[in-house]
């Protein structure tokens, strides 16, 4: 992946049409590692780096307006981009103002006057094209480009998805050197889809998964060894059966099972205990923290899809569990897509977007009701 990110990086550096790649995959993967990465690469290649990770309690246009404010006063400031620069910040003020962000919120940190007729229609799918064009202006006067990296992308509206593709397809028409690095939930292939038919040109949606057997055995041996400690086949392969090869669950094992560890070797005895451990921490952390957010109906539901065992389940053999019709749970199924705890790989069908997580909700509320 860091590889292909590279390339698709340079190819934006030369102006040549690229397709953005938007990484896709459930919790705990390691999407999120992966696009700091990259942002470390963007900035080493030369790039203005905009970093920012999505969330319901902001709009899209809130969310990139410092990183934009911040890159459109850098690329002003250069002497082959001066002009196009102070452009970039009047489209910016406008945009502002388009959009509803109080100005005083976002200063823009020099006085210009607003763009009369661009970004200032206030349609985001209208209006966020003419802004990051101007700033794909300046940017290709100056040199430098510029990276929108995107972290959660399935918090964003429809609209607001809509904008971004919009964006990033007049951005290639004209050869300008931005690109979108993304990554989110399963459920930004159908946001994708729904947004704009051409969004499969414009970018690659490679799928972030559990690792593979090789992978996962060397991302538990090899950090054991930079520190002296070895690890018995027996314990790997328990290791390997109880995290299902995710990244996260796996450093959180061995990280288990090392504190429970005698001595510099973990042996297959020690798993057992790593592994109450272990549940006991994501019980208190990364899995109460999402369960939390639930409203009873809501965990009720998934209390229901949990009880199915794991996997993909039909959204039908949900509501007959839960002795209702399917359409009078469609309202508590699309509040749980919206929050990021399921998802819809096809239609009429469920799963949940946290691995293990059907395992969690047995122990959270040990019989339906």
């Amino acid at each position: 992946m860091i590889n292909e990110a590279t390339v698709a990086l340079r190819r934006t550096q030369a102006g040549r049409p690229t397709q953005s790649p938007i990484l896709v995959g459930l919790r705990g993967v390691g999407k999120t590692v992966l696009l700091v990465k990259i942002n470390e690469l963007a900035e080493k290649e030369g790039f203005h780096a905009i970093s920012v990770e999505a969330h319901e309690g902001k709009t899209l246009p809130e969310l990139l307006a410092p990183g934009l404010r911040k890159t459109l006063i850098s690329l002003s400031t250069v002497e082959s981009a001066k002009e196009l620069g102070r452009r970039g910040l009047r489209v910016f003020r406008s945009f502002l103002n388009s959009v509803k962000i109080n100005v005083a919120d976002v200063e823009v940190g020099i006085t210009v006057s607003p763009e009369s007729g661009t970004a200032d229609s206030g349609d985001i799918e209208s209006d966020l094209p003419d802004l990051m064009l101007a700033i794909g202006q300046a940017a290709k006067a100056a040199g430098r480009p510029v990276a929108l990296l995107i972290d959660e992308l399935q918090y964003l509206s429809e609209s607001e998805f809509s904008a971004l593709i919009m964006s990033i397809h007049k951005l290639n028409q004209r050869s300008l050197p931005v690109i979108l690095v993304g990554a989110g939930l399963p459920q930004i292939l159908g946001l994708a889809g729904t947004s704009k038919s051409y969004a499969e040109r414009l970018f690659r949606f490679p799928v972030i998964g559990a690792l593979d057997e090789n992978d996962a055995v060397n991302a538990i041996v090899n950090p054991a060894r930079e520190e002296g400690v070895g690890i018995e086949l027996a314990a790997i392969n328990q290791i390997l059966a109880l995290t299902e090869r995710y990244p996260y669950f796996l450093q959180q094992w061995a990280h288990e099972a090392w504190n429970v560890a005698e001595g510099n070797h973990i042996r297959a005895r020690d798993i057992a205990q790593a592994h109450n451990n272990a549940i006991s921490v994501l019980d208190e952390g990364f899995f109460k923290v999402r369960f939390d957010r639930c409203t009873p109906s809501e965990r009720k539901y998934m209390r229901a899809l949990a009880e199915l065992g794991s996997g993909i389940q039909r959204s039908g053999d949900i509501a007959q569990l839960l002795k209702v019709k399917t359409a009078s749970v469609a309202p508590t199924r699309s509040s749980l897509i919206k929050k990021g705890m399921i998802y819809s790989p096809s239609h009429g069908d469920t799963a949940f977007t946290v691995p293990l997580f059907d395992q969690y909700m047995k122990r959270a509320i040990p019989r339906t009701k």
